[in-house]
């Protein structure tokens, strides 16, 4: 699991761009309250391999699930959340594991933990009353 903000990271697949060179369908994680994205630390080796070698070929779109047989499920098996999932199902799992993870902050008193976790539960709450006005 990686943590970002004080909480956990949603999975997901994604573009991303290295020099003049697209990767498609890249395993990501990414913060919804800071919106950092990484390669998911179990391919972060092959995407940079993949990723050179294509570059350095002067190709300009490659799909990473075309060289790399890793399988989605196992990539993402430690994961709280995936992007593929109802919005208002992972912002209540996010929020609730905030909640759970304020509670330990502030039992062991750890301060900027504490904060990092009411700042993720500040946007959290905007973005799940956001969801309820287009429902």
């Amino acid at each position: 699991m990686s943590f970002c903000c004080g909480a956990s990271m949603v999975g997901t697949k994604g573009t991303l761009k290295h020099y003049r060179t697209q990767v498609h369908n890249v395993p990501l994680l990414f913060c919804p309250v800071c919106h950092r994205v990484e390669v998911h630390y179990k391919v972060e080796n092959e995407y940079e391999i993949l990723a050179e070698y294509a570059h350095g070929d002067g190709v300009t779109d490659v799909d990473f699930q075309d060289y790399v047989m890793e399988d989605e499920e196992a990539i993402f098996e430690n994961v709280i959340n995936m992007e593929s999932e109802d919005p208002m199902a992972i912002i209540r799992s996010q929020i609730d594991m905030a909640l759970d993870l304020l509670a330990v902050a502030k039992q062991i008193g750890d301060s900027k933990w504490e904060r990092e976790l009411k700042k993720r539960l500040a946007v959290m709450s905007q973005r799940r009353h956001r969801l309820q006005q287009k429902a």
